[in-house]
């Protein structure tokens, strides 16, 4: 028997340099975001090139990154312990993104339930009532409640999906999740739509400061998502993931889930009980 023969369950990765290209690209991202608003190391404001290129450069990690971690699934690296650390994984940063949506929400119950003790300063003034006097809110049954009922059914066509390749069913899974991918981009496009509306703008405001940053990172988080299963989809159709293993598109069902459930809350606060 060999001396090198594995003898446990996990996998030990090989040396990558993904960590480090990903961690100065995020880096390069960050200083780019600061110099594009505000000017940094004596370039003006306005200069878009570095944050461009620590975009591109977190995209490129994450594109050879998790092509890397196919290759191993393939491998056969992905045992059940390691498939169970993954599910953790995923699990774990699900509750890192409802800690930050809980920070959103926040700011904006600080501004809806203590408006009055916030008023004193001159920097305030005018927020006497929530919304402010002037401000005119939208609509909540109109687009708002068309995207509620998109994402509750993106909810039940991407679990179809999901059941569907559990049961060997790949026609069944590829409706379910080009229906869901469709349904992600119906609802990008009626939220460009009602911000195009708007009857308030983010800047020297503080309801349309919160109002659009709880909003507008859910949105992101829908583009996000709706990539997330569209690459699925590509995968499924390409042949990849089988009734036993399918951990992505698992983790894009789970992650579309908390998507539906944090929007099940901006619109029942935001919109309907304070707008």
């Amino acid at each position: 028997m060999s001396s090198h023969a594995v003898e446990h369950d996990y996998h030990l990765v090989n040396p990558s340099p993904w960590p480090l290209v990903g961690s100065v690209s995020a880096l390069l991202l960050t200083l780019g975001t600061v110099i594009w608003m505000k000017g940094l190391f004596g370039i003006p404001a306005g200069s878009p090139w570095v944050a461009a290129a620590g975009f591109l450069g977190v995209i490129f990690t994450m594109v050879v990154w998790w092509a890397d971690v196919l290759r191993e699934g393939k491998a056969g690296d992905h045992t059940p312990v390691v498939q169970l650390a993954m599910r953790y994984g995923m699990i774990l940063f699900i509750a890192s993104e409802v800690m930050f949506f809980v920070g959103w929400f926040w700011m904006f119950f600080e501004g809806a339930l203590f408006h009055e003790a916030r008023v004193a300063g001159a920097a305030v003034q005018g927020f006497e009532i929530w919304p402010p006097a002037g401000i005119e809110t939208f609509d909540p049954w109109h687009l708002p409640l068309v995207n509620t009922m998109i994402l509750l059914l993106s909810g039940t066509t991407v679990t179809w999906a999901h059941h569907a390749l559990q049961h060997d069913d790949r026609r069944g899974a590829k409706i379910g999740l080009l229906l869901t991918v469709l349904l992600g981009a119906s609802f990008t496009m009626f939220q460009v739509i009602e911000y195009s509306d708007a009857g308030f703008s983010f800047a020297g405001n503080l309801y349309g400061a919160t109002f659009f940053m709880a909003t507008g990172f859910h949105g992101a988080h829908v583009l996000i998502g709706t990539i997330f299963l569209a690459v699925c989809l590509f995968r499924l159709s390409a042949g990849g993931f089988t009734p036993k293993k399918h951990f992505g598109l698992e983790a894009a069902a789970w992650y579309w889930h908390f998507v539906d459930v944090v929007w099940l809350f901006l619109f029942t606060f935001i919109y309907v009980i304070f707008g």
